[in-house]
């Protein structure tokens, strides 16, 4: 079984290009509507415009907190890559990198431009 998760985005073809900057992800879709992420040929991460009608089960979030309960988690292979990636692209950590004993992992915590938590996450083993 395989979560993939579809976030609501104020402009889609901006978060497009964000997510592809700071994770190397590549458009499988692309558009002003939608978009499909992808991770080599893996799907990652959808992003839907705010005018979502046929996704009735999706929250406006217009009407609060943008993901309020949900923190979309990456694992990567580089740690230290993603999060010069993400100093360079001016993002603001909301935790630098550090250890996280309980996951067994060095991770950096951020928020994309549409308020969503992202952790960012290399195994240590």
């Amino acid at each position: 079984m395989k979560c993939y998760p579809m976030i609501v985005v104020r402009d889609v073809a901006a978060s497009s290009a964000w997510y592809q900057e700071l994770l190397g992800l590549t458009s499988g879709h692309g558009g002003d509507e939608f978009e499909m992420l992808l991770a080599a040929d893996d799907l990652a991460l959808m992003l839907h415009r705010l005018d979502f009608t046929e996704h009735p089960a999706l929250a406006d979030p217009r009407e609060g907190d943008a993901g309020r309960g949900v923190l979309l988690y990456f694992s990567v292979d580089d740690v230290a890559l993603h999060f010069k990636q993400a100093q360079e692209m001016g993002v603001e950590p909301i935790y630098e990198p550090h250890e996280n004993p309980e996951a067994r992992a060095i991770e950096f915590n951020l928020r994309d431009p549409d308020g969503y938590a992202l952790t960012i996450s290399q195994w240590a083993g």
